[in-house]
């Protein structure tokens, strides 16, 4: 399996969406990595096509505990404290696997830098490998400040900011920011419903 160096976007994009599978983020629904059927599923929808499973093959159940032996490690370098920790860790989990770096032409016909995954590599090195391109090139292009947890008191999910201006703050904006802004509407009107009856409450002059 070949990764692109420069398609960082995608593969960080990769790796916040494999940490938040877990169960300490995913807390309402449980491990959405829980079985062969989920993680195969979760390869689809982030277009990852191992070459482990080229053959037509569908993951194993112990495809799946070396997947969440990868994910945990990848959440530890998101949340390592500094550039030179997080780069050591993710060099560890990819330094087997990487194959490379060489030259490939791009869906467009363009030549790129990319890495490839070792003949023999399993599921679960391969997904890391992706998830790792997309850590370090972050880290290069763009900083070890990108790399930050949900900004929702109620969530324990990481994320790796991606986006032109760096202000994210949700691992998921769309859920997380949408129901912290649900929560202070709430809070607001509870603290309008009850200024209103305490001034009935207050005796009048």
């Amino acid at each position: 399996m070949q990764v692109l160096l420069d398609d960082y976007v995608r593969a960080a994009g990769i790796a916040t969406a494999l940490v938040n599978t877990a169960p300490e983020v995913a807390v309402s629904t449980g491990d959405l990595l829980a079985g062969p059927d989920s993680l195969a599923r979760f390869l689809t929808e982030h277009g990852i096509r191992p070459d482990a499973l080229a053959d037509g093959r569908s993951p194993t159940a112990d495809d799946v505990a070396e997947v969440h032996e990868v994910r945990a490690a990848l959440r530890e370098a998101i949340e390592a404290p500094d550039a030179a920790t997080m780069t050591g860790l993710v060099e560890s989990l990819v330094r087997d696997v990487a194959h490379g770096p060489g030259l490939r032409q791009d869906t467009d016909g363009r030549w790129q830098w990319s890495l490839g995954s070792r003949p023999g590599a399993r599921v679960a090195e391969e997904v890391a490998l992706v998830a790792g391109v997309g850590l370090l090139s972050t880290l290069r292009v763009l900083g070890h400040d990108r790399f930050r947890g949900c900004g929702s008191p109620t969530c324990n999910g990481v994320f790796v900011d991606t986006s032109r201006g760096g202000r994210r703050r949700y691992c998921e904006p769309e859920i997380c920011g949408n129901r912290l802004n649900v929560a202070k509407h709430r809070a607001r009107a509870r603290a309008a419903r009850e200024a209103a009856q305490q001034r009935e409450r207050s005796p009048r002059r």
